[in-house]
């Protein structure tokens, strides 16, 4: 079997979602999945485009051991000393530079001859040869670059040090067949294609990335990019859980394996998911709620015959589990410790002692606790360990059929101060916002609301996720807890926190420089 390295950008490329801003504590949080997932190369972000992305790579590459993080660079000599700074901790450092090579980048957004991007992309490789053995270089926008000259380009890119030649389809616009082509071009047309690997790296426009990506396979690349859910801006990226799933069940075909440790998928998925606020389609590939439900009675026979007459993926492969009970009122901190273990979940003594307290305190309330539970919570206490613009501390609302509902709120604001007001609205939940929109100084607009639980059952916790404009940028937010409103509460503030947070790392910049 062939080995197919994976490249994971869910960090890069994929916060670039609209709406979506983590905390540098969700990003290592997610790092920390992957690199149990079994990624072999981790793009952290992107160090040069503000201070806060600069802190949150190198934390990354203080903690990731097990496999190579890498920043993004331009073709720009500070970019690239920022990522040298960036991940200089790292176990495995690596970098990632990009220039686009297609004739209307050229043209229109570089303002340069092909040339001039030949010379600019081999002086910053040489550059960066200095100080990394591991240099990805990415034509952008490659799937409409012309072959001959990205064949050129190439040659004299691995001459300079690039050790991994990306050739992304930018904006999604190639076909398999095209794309399959164009990577045994390049193996046929480089001279020093061997002392390089080929990397495959597809956004989702036309619904083709992860079709594009096997189709890349197909045409020799050693390596694929994505990212968890296939999250990014506009319509995406190849959805990286669909792509290895897909090579493990066939291998057959592909004839080409990966070093992923897919028991973890669902795992991954879902914390991604919960952090970013981004939701899994039902019906989604691989992880999502559908994914091994069977509606049809003919299907449902054919399954409890032999579940391999409608289910071509094993659920447990993946990481399914079944959910079940897991602890109580009486479960003791020794058997709540052995269960996050259990779910894969590391944890400082700091952060066992906040989803510890945050347990026991659900337990009063709800007599069976479950894995998703506890995976909930360890989401939501997470955000304590951030100093919070607006913090809710009162919330008491009146409403009914015949009653229109009137919300009143305590929030303790930036400065240490309580504010409360009141207000009514159509519903509780506008009632709610009403509320809150009269204590928040600047003007916030809803655009964004959903809930679900984490469980069956009426004790089940509510999860609600916002999206907000707040100071001209659209945030999303989240919030867990027992009462649908009080997480409602939550979200919102949550997302203008948010807004807040990133606003504070922009006017405490340490000149790492800015996109």
């Amino acid at each position: 079997m062939r080995k197919i390295q994976v490249f994971d950008t869910t960090l890069r490329d994929g916060e670039q979602s609209a709406g979506v801003n983590l905390h540098a504590h969700e990003k290592l949080e997610i790092a920390l999945q992957l690199e149990k997932f079994g990624v072999d190369v981790m793009e952290a972000g992107f160090p040069a485009s503000s201070d806060g992305d600069f802190q949150s790579v190198r934390e990354i590459a203080k903690k990731v051991k097990n496999c190579t993080v890498v920043g993004l660079a331009r073709t720009i000599q500070s970019d690239i000393d920022a990522v040298r700074s960036a991940v200089q901790d790292a176990a495995y450092p690596g970098i990632h530079i990009f220039v686009g090579t297609s004739p209307i980048h050229m043209k229109y957004k570089l303002k340069k001859t092909s040339q001039e991007v030949i010379d600019l992309s081999v002086s910053s490789v040489k550059y960066a040869a200095q100080f990394f053995s591991h240099i990805q270089w990415s034509a952008e926008d490659a799937t409409r670059s012309d072959w001959t000259f990205l064949a050129e380009i190439i040659e004299k890119v691995i001459d300079a040090g690039a050790t991994v030649i990306n050739l992304p389809d930018t904006v999604g616009y190639t076909t398999p067949e095209e794309y399959s082509e164009l990577f045994k071009y390049i193996r046929s047309n480089v001279s020093n294609i061997e002392k390089a690997k080929l990397s495959a790296h597809c956004h989702d426009d036309l619904g083709l990335a992860v079709c594009n990506t096997l189709a890349a396979v197909q045409g020799g690349v050693d390596q694929i990019e994505g990212t968890i859910n296939g999250i990014g801006e506009r319509a995406g990226n190849a959805s990286l859980e669909e792509a290895v799933v897909a090579l493990k069940v066939r291998k057959d075909f592909y004839q080409a394996e990966t070093d992923v440790e897919l028991t973890q998928t669902m795992r991954t998925s879902q914390l991604v998911s919960k952090l970013t606020g981004m939701m899994i389609p039902q019906n989604k590939a691989v992880v999502g709620a559908n994914a091994f439900a069977h509606e049809s009675g003919i299907h449902q026979d054919g399954v409890l015959k032999n579940k391999e007459t409608y289910e071509i993926i094993d659920p447990e492969m993946v990481g399914v589990t079944s959910n079940k009970m897991v602890l109580g009122k009486h479960s003791g901190r020794h058997a709540f410790r052995d269960k996050y273990k259990q779910m894969g979940l590391d944890l400082t003594e700091e952060e066992e002692n906040r989803l510890f307290d945050a347990f026991k305190d659900l337990t009063a309330k709800k007599k069976e606790v479950t894995e998703n539970d506890i995976f909930a919570l360890m989401i939501e206490t997470s955000l304590k360990g951030s100093s919070p613009a607006y913090k809710l501390e009162l919330l008491q609302v009146s409403y009914g059929s015949n009653v229109i509902p009137t919300t009143t709120v305590q929030i303790r604001m930036p400065d240490g101060s309580i504010a409360e007001e009141s207000a009514t609205g159509q519903g509780s939940v506008q009632s709610l916002y009403n509320t809150i929109e009269k204590i928040i100084p600047e003007e916030v607009s809803l655009s964004d609301y959903r809930i679900q639980s984490t469980t069956d059952g009426s004790d089940s916790l509510a999860e609600v996720y916002v999206t907000v404009e707040f100071h001209d940028q659209v945030s999303s937010g989240r919030g867990v807890e027992n009462d649908v409103l009080e997480a409602s509460a939550k979200a919102y503030l949550d997302a203008i926190n948010r807004v807040h947070l990133k606003e504070w790392f922009s006017q405490n910049e340490k000149g790492v420089g800015a996109i």
